[in-house]
């Protein structure tokens, strides 16, 4: 929609609107309120994923399909959903564009990954990063201090290699082979510790693996006595933006202990992805 472009107002009123939904007659208590709602709010969710007609609504919420096509018709009037060119499937509509326009500037990582950064770092008691890629250098833009890393080194702002970061390996992990190939035979592979990889064989393989796990980890790769893990974040559409990483000392964040906290890694950053608007 273009600047100054005017929404044709409907005349369904709040009151009426919720009656529809709760299947009452104005003026009647709308007891049935907060569930319809919640109903009309998972129809959207479904058809997020796809269209379905109303039987398949029905089945998907439980309900008779009368009821499914009543909310669906209420949505349609608010241009929610609309139907498709083969009637009786329903999809979302362009008045969802309304809605999300005024989110749009807010799904920014740091500020949709701060809340979970801290989060993690709190529990996981180590140093909590989100980096993005920049040309041949991944680049953090966020840092999140556990209580047991108050003495960590601030990575917000420095730029460091792909093939020797858990974070470089997991945004390689999501690119066309040919890309990433291309990329790294650019870049190099400098040797910056006894365990840096320096083989693109090598490289290849934990990319590979980093893409079938949905994690990647570095040893003592980028410093001695650094570990660290990361798994991806993804946008809307599904494209990996970003890392989410968890980086701590040898000593303390050790392989065994960097294995065990694979899930919570993988899920902080599934859940950063869902707030930047990604349905998986």
């Amino acid at each position: 929609m273009r600047d100054g472009d005017h929404v044709p107002y409907r005349a369904t009123s709040i009151s009426a609107y919720s009656c529809v939904m709760s299947n009452k007659q104005p003026g009647e208590a709308a007891g049935g309120g907060v569930q319809s709602v919640d109903r009309a709010v998972s129809v959207l969710e479904m058809l997020a994923r796809g269209s379905a007609g109303v039987s398949e609504v029905a089945a998907q919420l439980g309900v008779h399909k009368s009821t499914a096509f009543r909310i669906l018709t209420a949505l349609e009037d608010r241009e929610l959903v609309e139907q498709a060119h083969n009637r009786g499937k329903y999809r979302l509509g362009f008045g969802v564009l309304r809605l999300a326009s005024a989110v749009v500037g807010r799904l920014d990582l740091t500020q949709q990954g701060r809340a979970e950064c801290e989060r993690l770092a709190a529990e996981l008691g180590e140093t909590v990063n989100i980096a993005v890629r920049r040309s041949q250098f991944v680049v953090n833009i966020d840092q999140a201090r556990g209580p047991t890393s108050v003495g960590a080194h601030n990575w917000v702002g420095e730029f460091t290699p792909l093939h020797a970061t858990s974070t470089g390996k997991i945004l390689l992990a999501f690119m066309e082979p040919e890309e990433r190939r291309e990329l790294v035979e650019s870049a190099g592979l400098a040797r910056f510790t006894a365990r840096t990889i320096t083989s693109f064989d090598e490289l290849d393989e934990q990319v590979e693996k980093a893409a079938r796990d949905g994690y990647a980890s570095a040893f003592e790769e980028l410093e001695d006595g650094l570990n660290a893990i990361a798994a991806p974040v993804r946008d809307h559409t599904g494209a990996v933006v970003a890392a989410l990483t968890v980086s701590g000392p040898a000593y303390r964040f050790d392989r065994q202990t960097l294995i065990d906290a694979v899930p919570e890694v993988v899920g902080a950053a599934a859940t950063v992805s869902h707030r930047m608007g990604f349905l998986d």
